[in-house]
């Protein structure tokens, strides 16, 4: 699996979590240098508390693009740490 945007590859790998829909990447396919860390949070009633990333990729920001959870409640263990996008991010 690949998360494209603005012509750049954020995040590629194997091994990826689907959840409600949504590829969840792994820590350690991220390209980190494309990510910013944002002050956005929103909360998941049985996922737990979401922080967000920025994308920039050539000078171009996509504001909270990416999604984690940095410590998920327990039915969403799994995805503790991984990343997924929306806004215009191609998965593919």
């Amino acid at each position: 699996m690949k998360a494209i945007w603005n012509g750049a590859i954020l995040a590629e790998t194997d091994q990826f979590e689907k959840v409600e829909g949504n590829v969840y990447f792994p820590p350690e396919a991220l390209h980190r240098e494309y990510f910013k860390e944002s002050s956005t949070h929103t909360t998941c009633p049985w996922k737990g508390v979401a922080s967000y990333y920025d994308l920039e990729v050539d000078g171009k920001v996509n504001k909270d693009a990416a999604w984690h959870y940095p410590a998920p409640k327990d039915a969403a263990k799994k995805i503790a740490g991984f990343v997924a996008f929306w806004k215009g991010v191609k998965i593919e």
